[in-house]
């Protein structure tokens, strides 16, 4: 045989996988639940520093519609827990209160390697298992800042109780404003597992 017919019969097994290869089976059906429910994302590199890291980060850009800004770097598992979240609790909520759906979510911090503020825990924000929602800009040109409500916005006030109730459904904590100072003007929302199973919604 010539070189050619051996090197096409036997490839060299030095060369690196493709991402879906080295993937677990877990992440690649992730990645299909993110593709049924119309989440924009790309695949990006591994992160690992120190303690903190993603093993298979994505890069979320929009749900459906929806634009995340600016894209959000979370676990699949994250992505896929808040993409659900918006299809089925933020959208609805928005077209019931508003009449209007969402047209993008902005957010205050995705992935970050931080300790929990005044502790020294890590953050599920240094995992990839967080997403901080600043305001919620709707088709209709409002945006939502999710700090507290005047005392007479009512349906603000109502908009944001919503979500913010209906995200306990969802995430294992729910943080926001009247939790405490750091969380003031922000939704934080993450699936830190817990054994005992117990959800922090505040």
């Amino acid at each position: 045989s010539t070189p050619y017919m051996t090197q096409a019969a036997y490839p060299r097994m030095d060369e690196p996988m493709s991402p879906l290869e080295q993937m677990p089976a877990s992440e690649i059906d992730c990645r299909n639940e993110l593709k049924r429910m119309g989440v924009v994302y790309q695949d990006v590199q591994p992160i690992h520093e120190g303690q903190c890291g993603i093993d298979f980060p994505v890069k979320v850009s929009a749900i459906g519609s929806v634009a995340m800004k600016p894209a959000a770097t979370l676990t699949c598992s994250m992505a896929a827990t808040f993409a659900a979240w918006t299809k089925h609790e933020l959208q609805p909520a928005a077209r019931w209160r508003y009449f209007s759906g969402v047209k993008a979510i902005h957010q205050g911090s995705s992935y970050s390697c931080r300790n929990i503020a005044g502790e020294g825990v890590l953050s599920e924000h240094g995992k990839g298992n967080a997403l901080d929602v600043m305001s919620i800009e709707l088709n209709n040109g409002d945006d939502i800042d999710v700090r507290k409500p005047g005392l007479f916005a009512f349906r603000t006030r109502g908009f944001l109780n919503n979500v913010r109730a209906d995200g306990c459904e969802y995430f294992t904590t729910v943080l926001g404003p009247g939790y405490n100072y750091d969380h003031r003007n922000h939704f934080h929302f993450d699936i830190k597992n817990r054994k005992s199973g117990y959800r922090a919604c505040r």
